[in-house]
């Protein structure tokens, strides 16, 4: 397996590669200037100019093209993005590992929850397939995964945060957060969790649960499972013990990339309830024009997504026999 991963790993290194390279040159040949965006704030034009040709300097703006990016590539390898072309001019690291937490931390929520409840449903609805459970289940979670989650959110906002302002709906803590106690810390953190969880976690469920039980119907169809129901197996048994590990071969897959696409298409969902993470980071960068985040995120989704993909190849061994990595 180790030789196998580290094969794996070379492969994926020109890819990333690719990736720096494409993800530089679209953000780099966008319109809008960083250095502009500082000096459009000094009232004398005179000095205006000067300014902007200080700032073009000072972040290299003013080099070819390739050259910058040349030295980008140089600091990915020490894990340095370089500082912010933002007025404070902090380290893109200290500021990328200042929101990673918030949005982390989402993920991993939106995606337990989201397996936790897909693979019973899934199970059970292919289990008993056409039954009303689920005939019901397929209604509600089809409904579901036909509204975008941003669109959910406004009623979700508009009714339950400010109309009966049963929860919050702005940033991960209250005001008042260091004036609670421990537990009341937990219940303040949890009560912003719950509706931007609810968001990210509702279409993932539809479509997971969906997924195992296509995967479980198609399970049925094999022999070994025609052979144990031939020899008077329970059908819970059936399921439980014969299916259920073959079910999980391909989601494993979907877990390796679900994880990554998570953390990179949280952008509008964390803009609209003011959640501290890397997605409002990325929304305030593209604003600012902060050339340098915008790429260690760009660059950041992008190893992760390699790296799930990585990790779903591994775990084939684990959840199937059959797999060896010779």
């Amino acid at each position: 397996m180790l030789i196998y991963a580290l094969r794996r790993i070379l492969l994926a290194l020109p890819t990333l590669f690719g990736i720096t390279l494409v993800t530089f040159l679209v953000i780099n040949l966008a319109p809008g200037d960083p250095a502009s965006v500082q000096a459009d704030q000094v009232m004398d034009p005179r000095v205006s100019i000067r300014v902007y040709e200080q700032l073009r300097e000072y972040y290299g703006l003013d080099k070819p093209l390739m050259a910058r990016y040349g030295e980008w590539l140089k600091r990915i390898v020490t894990l340095d993005f370089g500082n912010s072309m933002t007025p404070d001019s902090r380290k893109v690291t200290v500021k990328i590992m200042e929101r990673l937490p918030a949005t982390l931390s989402l993920a991993a929520l939106s995606l337990g929850i989201g397996f936790i409840l897909a693979i019973p449903i899934g199970l059970l609805s292919g289990a008993r397939r056409n039954g009303w459970f689920d005939t019901v289940s397929s209604t509600i979670l089809y409904a579901l995964y036909a509204i975008p989650s941003y669109v959910m959110a406004i009623p979700l906002i508009l009714w339950i945060s400010i109309g009966l302002d049963w929860l919050p709906f702005q940033g991960m803590k209250s005001d008042n957060f260091e004036q609670l106690t421990t537990m009341g810390k937990a219940a303040d953190l949890a009560r912003h969790y719950v509706l931007i969880t609810f968001c990210f976690t509702y279409g993932a469920l539809a479509f997971q649960s969906r997924f195992v039980r296509q995967n479980l119907l198609e399970v049925f169809r094999q022999e070994y499972i025609l052979t144990a129901r031939a020899k008077g197996v329970g059908e819970t048994t059936v399921v439980l013990k014969h299916a259920f590990r073959n079910t999980l071969i391909p989601l494993v897959t979907l877990f390796g990339i679900t994880f990554p696409q998570i953390l990179g298409g949280s952008v509008i969902l964390e803009v609209m309830f003011n959640w501290p993470g890397i997605g409002r980071l990325f929304f305030e960068s593209i604003l600012q024009r902060d050339y340098p985040t915008l790429m260690a995120l760009s660059f950041i989704t992008a190893f992760l997504v390699l790296l799930g993909t990585l990790l779903a190849d591994l775990l084939y061994g684990v959840v199937d026999p059959r797999v060896r990595y010779d």
